[in-house]
């Protein structure tokens, strides 16, 4: 391996972990938030338009082309939805669990992708899937034991389930439908679009106000949408680029450890050992599966 190339193995490890790391921000922006009583909906709306704006205007700068076919818009809209509804509900499940619970939750996403993709693609459930699920079953479980009892409200277990689903949905429509042939940027551009509308058309059904009531409040929400969205979305794309999709994916872990950092040091969130032991054991198994779902593929390339 040359100089050059060790150069970039290592940029594509820093991307990743920048991508994670900027994207188990999220409690740290959104808290303070929801404690002011603020409306998630224009929280989300700006989030996602500001997300947007500066994608497209990135985009626009290096002259990259964002056409799409007549045929594709349909997809678009339903990627936009089913990103709008991850965020929702793990927004929501804030309300019923602490933040680091709810981002840990959320990153049983693989899995429900290689369930979903073995139940309707017939792919075919290997022994590191199981032996994942086994995992993330124990980890949960540990999640919601305190003291020896079950503490986990069953209600944002659920909603933070719905916010896993939806992003795990998200995966397999854009690796499954019609939109495989738009590069990263211009996709990304077209979820935030999207998405963004999604949440203007629930803005308007409920009579909620576009104007933001100060500078300040709109500098904080550019900030968050561009630490959270852009620069996690943008360095995801350069670290799959450089290290490839599994060691990208296992770079995923420390969106949950970040999120549990913050709740723990900034919000006072309680840690003990069942939830340390809850966490290790979701992040392990999720990385089991990542790692097992890479050998296989490797397997059907060389046979």
């Amino acid at each position: 391996m040359t100089i050059f190339e060790i150069t970039m193995k290592f940029k594509g490890y820093v991307y990743g972990l920048l991508s994670s790391i900027s994207y188990g921000l999220i409690p740290l922006f959104i808290l303070p938030i929801k404690l002011a009583n603020f409306s998630m909906d224009t929280t989300l709306f700006y989030r996602f338009f500001f997300s947007a704006l500066i994608v497209g205007g990135y985009l626009l700068i290096k002259k990259q082309s964002i056409k799409i076919e007549l045929k594709q818009i349909p997809v678009l809209i339903i990627l936009g939805l089913l990103y709008g509804i991850s965020a929702d509900a793990l927004f929501l499940g804030y309300d019923y669990l602490s933040a680091g619970i709810a981002s840990t939750l959320l990153f049983v996403y693989p899995l429900i992708v290689a369930i979903i993709m073995a139940i309707f693609f017939k792919e075919r459930i290997t022994l590191p899937t199981v032996v994942a699920i086994v995992f993330v079953i124990a980890g949960v479980i540990l999640l919601s034991l305190k003291d020896g009892h079950f503490e986990l409200n069953p209600i944002g277990l659920g909603i933070v389930f719905i916010s896993a689903l939806g992003y795990a949905l998200y995966i397999i429509t854009v690796n499954k439908s019609n939109t495989r042939n738009i590069k990263g940027f211009a996709l990304s551009f077209y979820s935030f679009l999207f998405t963004t509308i999604y949440y203007a058309i629930k803005m308007v059904y409920h009579n909620e106000s576009f104007l933001l009531p100060s500078i300040q409040l709109t500098f904080n929400f550019f900030i968050f949408a561009f630490v959270t969205t852009v620069v996690s979305s943008i360095a995801l794309i350069y670290a799959i680029k450089e290290i490839g999709s599994t060691a990208t994916s296992i770079l995923g872990a420390f969106e949950p450890v970040v999120a549990v950092a913050i709740s723990v040091i900034l919000f006072g969130e309680n840690f003990s050992l069942s939830l340390g032991l809850g966490i290790l054991m979701i992040i392990l198994g999720v990385t089991l599966n990542v790692i097992g779902d890479s050998y296989q593929q490797k397997k059907k390339l060389k046979s």
